[in-house]
């Protein structure tokens, strides 16, 4: 499905397997955002059309890198982050199917494994940086599990409007595509459902057109000029 009037699509996603679950469970701390709630691996793709289909190249691991203008918490620095250890490019294909895009050119994308904890006394904030723009073409942001948790919503904002235009809580095995230029976003905080422990499980894919080197030496010099003197 294309995405909507509003710049954005709800979608069903294919049934992950048992490993990509599991993976969850051994994920990292991150170090950089959610004050220990939040844990993370990172990667990051080339897509190349051939024969119509998307071909993934995995390219070599780097620091994570982005603006500060995007991301007011985490921007301008440097983020190290250790590799994904399972296969989500079925996933991924299926949103770069449901968004149609462009196959007259290459496409990098970075791929973001997120576990988000919480517990009676501790919510989990799934965006430290506020409503926000992530500077890439479109978003994928898609939920494999929450487990004994509340809250999680999922909002999309107009540029410069006072309240969102779309809240939704996004159920395991769905996912929202977005158009991340015409639209801002933001989620609640997770909190947990009856004071025990809990999580949200998701993975986040960014596209943006090779064109735009999002990726490499001049993109990283580029965000991290953005750094605030």
């Amino acid at each position: 499905m294309p995405l909507n009037a509003q710049g954005f699509a709800v979608i069903d996603l294919p049934q992950v397997s048992t490993d990509v679950l599991a993976s969850y469970d051994g994920l990292p701390v991150d170090d950089y955002m959610g004050n220990g709630t939040r844990f993370k691996r990172f990667d990051q793709y080339r897509l190349s059309p051939k024969d119509g289909e998307w071909h993934f190249e995995l390219l070599p691991h780097r620091d994570y890198t982005t603006y500060k203008t995007f991301n007011s918490v985490g921007g301008g620095i440097r983020r190290g982050y250790e590799p994904i250890e399972v296969d989500f490019t079925p996933l991924i294909a299926v949103g770069a199917a449901e968004l149609g895009l462009d196959r007259s050119e290459d496409w990098q994308i970075n791929v973001h494994q997120n576990r988000t904890r919480a517990d009676g006394g501790r919510p989990g904030p799934l965006t430290p940086e506020g409503v926000h723009h992530d500077g890439h073409e479109y978003v994928m942001i898609a939920v494999l599990r929450r487990e004994n948790v509340a809250g999680g919503e999922t909002r999309l904002w107009n540029p410069g409007a006072e309240s969102p235009f779309w809240t939704g809580t996004l159920d395991p095995g769905q996912a929202v595509l977005l158009d991340d230029r015409a639209l801002a976003h933001d989620v609640t905080d997770v909190l947990s459902a009856d004071g025990g422990p809990g999580h949200r499980d998701i993975v986040i894919v960014a596209f943006s057109r090779w064109s735009e080197k999002w990726y490499g030496d001049q993109h990283d010099e580029a965000a991290l000029a953005d750094r605030p003197s």
